[in-house]
Order: structure tokens, then C-alpha cells, then sequence
């Protein structure tokens, strides 16, 4: 059953991974990465709610006091992290804002050890090293011993808080698992992040676009693919595994990113960016109870 848990995990991350091929589509439209990210909530949301309103509306129903829960999934994570997220892309790089994302483990391992009592072992601690070194290979930052990083404060920061928002989602999650089927936990995270990031979204200037059916495939694609199915195997599987291993196994979403982009697009990966993806598989192994 874990292993089965530790696949759904994966394949999550896997289609994480390939939120770049989407992503692409609407900026050549001209849309802005904080109005994707908008679309992406907003298409998974709509998704979710005519899926479970005509199939099983019974999962809408929760309690008004849990909806903390989906404002920490949603609001908290989703919405924070992006924002965060698109910050750091903004003060610094690409390669620096997915490597300072990707401490988004260590920021799981802590929470899960004081909120839910998981171990800290020497495996798993060992594995979160390599996940970091792993990330900072694939994404390309790799300073040599000539070069001067120049990274702010502020890029800093908002690069730590993607990382610590990104986190969040495993630990919410897992806790709304105690009460709540996964198809509620994703439908009602997409809707908290919805009403959070809709008024920042500013639409009026991009309005053009709607009018195409490409821009409509584009958005069916976003919303299922690397969003909804994403976010409901990724949720399926913490049910059998701890936070912290589940946030490790989720790492190879940048190595998958990093592969799409050398077969969709022909962008060429490096020597180094290699041996990060062999870091991170190997982690990712690592981390896999065994009997």
C-alpha cells in the first residue's frame, strides 16, 4: 500500500513538472506569470466544482470551522507561495527562486516533527541534503569559485517564504485528511485561492485572448493536468506516507520541468544539470520505507 502511495506522490510531482508546457501557451498570449497562476486556480476550481456537483456533491459539505484548513491549503500556500514565488523570479533569477522554493522539505521535516511527531533521522536527513544540492544542479545555479552571488534581502526572503508557503500545503493537507475526502481538500484549496488571487488578476488589458480556442485548450490543460489530478494524487498518497518523505519524493518535479524543457522546447541540459537529476532520484529512492 506505501509503495502504491509513494507512486501516486510521484506522479503528482510528475505532472507538477510539466506545468512549463502550459505556462509557455499563455504567455505567448501576453498574460503575466501572477495572471497564469490566477487562470490555473480558477480553471482548477470551476474543474472541481462541476465535477463533485454532478457526481458527488456530497463531498462539498464541511464544517464552517474547518475551512481554516482551506484557508492554509489555499490561501496560505497556494496563493502565498505563488506570490512569493514570482517575487524572487522578479529579484533574482529563474534558477535562484526554484532553488529557494525547493527548501520547501527541510520547512516539512521540522513542521511534521513538531506538529505530527515524525522522526528525524540520519536517511531522511541525508536525503533532504541531497534534494537541495540536487534542485540547485538541475535549475542551473551552480557559482563557480570566481563568481559573486548578489542576492538581496528582499530576494532572500521571498524566496525562503515560497519555499515555507509551498510547505504549508503538505502540512494542511495531511491534518484536513483526518476529516475530509481528497476530492474536498483540492476543490475547496483551488476556491480559497481563487477568491484570494482573482482580485489581483487585473484582466481587462488581456481580454483579447478569451476570444481564441487555443487559449481555451490551454486553460483545460492547466486547470487538469498539472493542477487538479496533480494536486489529487499528490493529497491520495499523504494519506499512507509521512509529510516529510512525501515532500522529498515531490522534489522531482524540477528534474521533471528540466526534462520537458529539453524535449518539448530544445532547451540543452549541462553536464551538471544531469548529475542533479541522479541526486534527486537517488533521494528520492533513499527516502522509500522498506521492509
Amino acid at each position: 500500500m506505501q509503495k502504491r502511495a509513494y507512486l501516486l506522490i510521484a506522479a503528482g510531482a510528475v505532472l507538477w513538472g510539466t506545468i512549463g508546457i502550459f505556462v509557455r501557451g499563455f504567455y505567448g498570449f501576453g498574460f503575466s506569470p501572477l495572471q497564469v497562476v490566477t487562470l490555473r486556480v480558477l480553471s482548477a476550481a470551476v474543474l472541481m466544482l462541476v465535477y463533485l456537483i454532478f457526481t458527488r456533491p456530497e463531498l462539498l459539505k464541511i464544517r464552517v470551522r474547518d475551512s481554516l484548513y482551506f484557508v492554509g491549503t489555499g490561501i496560505f500556500s497556494l496563493a502565498f507561495f505563488n506570490l512569493c514565488y514570482f517575487t524572487t523570479i522578479r529579484e533574482t533569477s529563474i534558477a535562484i527562486a526554484v532553488t529557494l522554493l525547493y527548501t520547501a522539505p527541510a520547512f516539512v521535516a521540522v513542521f511534521s516533527r513538531v506538529f505530527f511527531g515524525e522522526s528525524l533521522g540520519v536517511k531522511k536527513l541525508f536525503s533532504l541534503g541531497l534534494t537541495l544540492i540536487g534542485c540547485a544542479f538541475v535549475t542551473g545555479y551552480l557559482p563557480g569559485p570566481g563568481d559573486s552571488l548578489t542576492l538581496s534581502w528582499s530576494g532572500l526572503l521571498t524566496g525562503l517564504g515560497a519555499g515555507f508557503g509551498y510547505a504549508l500545503y503538505t502540512i494542511f493537507g495531511k491534518a484536513a485528511l483526518e476529516k475530509y475526502h481528497t476530492m474536498t481538500i483540492a476543490a475547496y484549496t483551488f476556491i480559497f485561492a481563487s477568491l484570494a488571487l482573482l482580485p489581483l488578476g487585473n484582466f481587462e488589458k488581456s481580454a483579447g485572448a478569451f476570444s481564441t480556442g487555443a487559449f481555451w485548450v490551454y486553460l483545460a490543460g492547466l486547470g487538469f493536468f498539472p493542477t487538479v489530478l496533480a494536486y489529487l494524487l499528490y493529497t491520495k498518497g499523504l494519506e499512507e506516507v509521512e509529510s516529510s518523505r512525501a515532500s522529498i519524493v515531490a522534489t522531482i518535479e524540477p528534474v521533471v520541468g528540466t526534462l520537458a524543457g529539453f524535449f518539448f522546447f530544445r532547451e540543452m541540459l549541462t553536464g551538471w544539470q544531469l548529475v542533479g537529476v541522479l541526486l534527486v532520484i537517488v533521494a528520492v529512492v533513499m527516502i522509500q520505507e522498506r521492509k
